[in-house]
Order: structure tokens, then C-alpha cells, then sequence
């Protein structure tokens, strides 16, 4: 899994005017290649009335899955410009859409490309662009006399706590970066004087800064 990538928070839509011509640009974060193409054809499917609904997406750690579509208008001036946007970010496991309804005025090879072009760029902004870090999950179970310690210690390290369960001893959630979780696991160690019961769980995905 990558350590971090960048993406965009939800799904959402903006509108722009270019000669009269409505472009709506939709983005959406996508986890897999059948959830980008049920999200175009669920734009497709809202906007059936639109003149064109061209698209394009990007997924996967190594991009191996992306594909990008005209739909209708000249070759090479829709979907490859979307591509192309969300490369130029550096975003992954992203769909969009940009929706067009005719206004009477063409625009020309050139005036196409800058209009998809803008219509990507408003709906990915809309869609609010993020950097998701990869955290791992590690359990530290400790009797109630550590708590406390371990409890300032951790708000004095900055670590993401996922959680505390209180029962007959204290367990507690943490989520260091995934590089760094070796090394915590041997903080915890030395820190509790090797009386934690550490357990290491699932790698999760979190916004950075948040």
C-alpha cells in the first residue's frame, strides 16, 4: 500500500458558463475501476439530457487503471483533457465527469480542451483535494496503573488515538504513520517498561492534517 496519495474528500459538482454552453464538472473518490464506471453512468444517467457526458478516471497504486472518454465530441478535446487535469495534480483512485449542455456557440478544437480542462479543475476544487496517509492500527493493553502515563505520553508524541476501550485493563487504539509503527511499538516497549501487550492490527488510510 502506498504511504500516502492524493484524492479528493467527496463526491461533488460545479458548474461553469463558456459561451453560453453550461459545463458541470462532478468528481468523485473511487476505490475501484467498477466504481468509477457505475459513477460516470450514474452522471450519465442524471444529466441523460445533457449533450455530452465526457469523463475520465485514474486508479490504482500504479495508476494501472484509467481510461478517459470523448463522449461524442471530437476526438482527443474531452476525456484526455480530464485525464490529463487529474494527472497534472497528481491525484489517484479519482473519477470525473464533465457534463456539457449546448448553448448554440461552437467553440472549436482548442476552446473544447480549455473547457474541459476547466470544468475537471472546478469539479475536482469542489470535491476538496486531500492527502490520505497510510496509519497502523496498534493495540496497547495496559493495566490501569500505566494509563495515565501512557495517556500524557501519547498526547505529548502527537500519535492519532483511534479509541480507548476500559475494562478490566485499558486498551488503546493507536495509529502511528505506518513507517514509523515499528519504531512505536518499541517506544511503547521501553515506555511501559514491556508490561503493554501490543498488538498490531489493520493498516488505515487518514486525511493528513486532520
Amino acid at each position: 500500500m502506498l504511504e500516502k496519495y492524493s484524492t479528493v474528500r467527496r463526491q461533488e459538482s460545479a458548474e461553469i458558463v463558456i459561451k453560453k454552453s453550461r459545463f458541470i464538472g462532478h468528481a468523485k473518490p473511487v476505490e475501484s475501476e467498477e466504481e468509477a464506471v457505475a459513477f460516470i453512468n450514474e452522471i450519465k444517467l442524471l444529466h441523460r439530457q445533457a449533450t455530452h457526458n465526457c469523463s475520465a478516471y485514474l486508479v490504482g497504486e500504479r495508476d494501472q487503471f484509467q481510461k478517459a472518454s470523448d463522449d461524442g465530441e471530437p476526438s482527443g478535446t474531452a476525456g484526455k483533457p480530464i485525464l490529463e487535469v487529474i494527472k497534472h495534480k497528481g491525484l489517484k483512485n479519482v473519477a470525473v465527469v464533465v457534463t456539457r449542455y449546448f448553448g448554440g456557440i461552437m467553440l472549436g478544437a482548442g476552446g473544447l480542451v480549455r473547457a474541459y480542462t476547466e470544468g475537471a479543475v472546478a469539479g475536482i476544487e469542489a470535491a476538496d483535494e486531500i492527502v490520505n496517509v497510510l496509519h497502523r492500527e496498534v493495540f496497547v493493553d495496559v493495566d490501569y496503573t500505566w494509563y495515565g502515563k501512557l495517556e500524557n505520553e501519547l498526547h505529548g508524541r502527537g500519535t492519532r488515538v483511534g479509541g480507548t476501550d476500559f475494562t478490566d485493563r485499558v486498551i488503546v487504539r493507536c495509529l502511528p504513520e505506518a513507517p514509523k509503527a515499528e519504531a512505536f511499538v518499541a517506544w511503547i516497549t521501553d515506555l511501559t517498561q514491556g508490561q503493554a501487550i501490543i498488538t498490531e492490527g489493520e493498516s488505515v488510510y487518514y486525511i493528513e492534517g486532520e
